[in-house]
């Protein structure tokens, strides 16, 4: 039986290795196929070109908490953004070789499945020169910045700024500018899971506001609206993002994909800003507690027929990459769910996009009052406001 703690705060994109059962299982069946070519991911629902680039960040005024030997706290960010064109840009690689192969051992993916992967955002096009509204995007844990890449750049053609970090030893794999690679120090089964929790999300909220100052601070080629700021991530991504909004005002909104409210007290004292929950469980005592506690508008909206891993890139690259032949059929179900990939990575832009342009463009999203018929899939959990 999969553990729903396990499920909601271990599963990054290379957090799965913990969730296997210690004896052998057998696995989904699958019908051998020919290797794709390419495995492309949806391309934003509007043509605007979409460029992306990464910055290498120091927080001088931070000790790395996970680091061997202390030192700076040290941050690879990517970035997506409408771009004013594309001509002569290379199409993105969806990450690096060595970051794909640590990705693809612990999911497990057949080797090599990352590097087919095909995003549509070229590589440092010309940026619109803004200002734009900025939302912060966290992966979850032992996951990485590229794990929501289709939504970044659906949100991005539609005219924000995304920035996806790698939460350094917390992420699967980061790779610096020069070579170094850094892999996940996290334990897969800490002690204490609160207390490991809380200093987690305690590195991720510090994070999160370190990129927010360094990206409002005019010291970068991009222009941030900081009057409007969002915070969203998956899994304990999101958990990080519930924590962010409550302890800093910069940020307008927050949403949550999937993950349980853990290492925080978000659950206990609630939010005072725009709080949306994305879930494929129908419920988590986290979000019981938090529903009980929240004090501004809220929704938790649940994906029928979704996994944990729906809201990411994941089900684009499952089957090319074999997955279904590397895990038991129950906890393949579990991450993936049954809902087709297209459906999953279309609802999951369709809401994060209505969230975002009612609160931070003050946009009308009657998709945020009511269950809609052309979104069956999408059930209204809970609403406030």
């Amino acid at each position: 039986m999969i553990r729903r703690r396990s499920l909601l705060a271990l599963t990054g994109l290379g957090g799965t290795a913990a969730l296997l059962p210690a004896a052998p299982a057998l696995a989904a069946p699958v019908a051998p196929t020919a290797p794709p070519r390419t495995i492309d991911l949806p391309a934003p629902t509007v043509g605007r070109p979409v460029g992306t680039t990464s910055l290498h960040l120091v927080d001088h005024d931070r000790l790395d908490p996970f680091a061997p030997t202390p030192g700076p706290r040290e941050l690879m960010v990517q970035l997506w953004y409408p771009a004013r064109g594309t001509a002569g840009r290379p199409r993105a690689p969806y990450t690096t070789p060595r970051v794909a192969a640590v990705i693809e051992q612990a999911l497990p993916l057949d080797p090599g499945t990352l590097g087919l992967v095909r995003p549509t955002a070229r590589a440092g096009a010309p940026a619109h020169p803004g200002p734009l509204p900025l939302l912060l995007l966290g992966h979850g844990r032992k996951g990485g910045r590229s794990n929501c890449t289709a939504l970044a750049e659906e949100l991005a053609a539609h005219g924000y700024l995304v920035a996806a970090l790698d939460h350094t030893y917390d992420a699967a794999a980061v790779e610096f500018p020069d070579g170094r690679l850094v892999r996940s120090v996290l334990s897969e089964e800490p002690p204490d899971w609160d207390a490991a929790e809380r200093e987690e999300i305690a590195a991720r909220v510090g994070d999160l506001r370190f990129v927010t100052g360094r990206l409002t601070g005019g010291r970068l080629p991009f222009r941030v609206d900081e009057a409007r700021i969002g915070v969203l991530g998956h899994s304990m991504g999101g958990a990080a993002a519930a924590e962010a909004l409550r302890q800093d005002p910069r940020f307008r909104i927050g949403l949550d994909l999937d993950g349980g409210l853990f290492g925080s007290p978000v659950p206990e004292l609630g939010l005072d800003r725009p709080f949306l929950l994305l879930t494929s469980l129908d419920d988590h005592d986290t979000w019981r507690r938090w529903r009980e506690h929240h004090h501004a508008w809220g929704r938790q909206l649940r994906t029928l027929g979704a996994g944990h891993f729906s809201f990411t890139d994941l089900p684009h690259a499952a089957v090319p990459g074999n997955l279904p032949g590397h895990l038991p059929p129950e906890l393949y179900a579990a991450l993936l769910g049954t809902i087709a990939p297209a459906r999953a990575t279309a609802l999951t832009r369709t809401y994060v996009r209505a969230f975002a342009d009612r609160f931070l463009r003050d946009h009308p999203a009657p998709l945020l009052d009511a269950p809609s018929p052309r979104h069956p899939e999408i059930e209204f959990r809970w609403s406030r406001r």
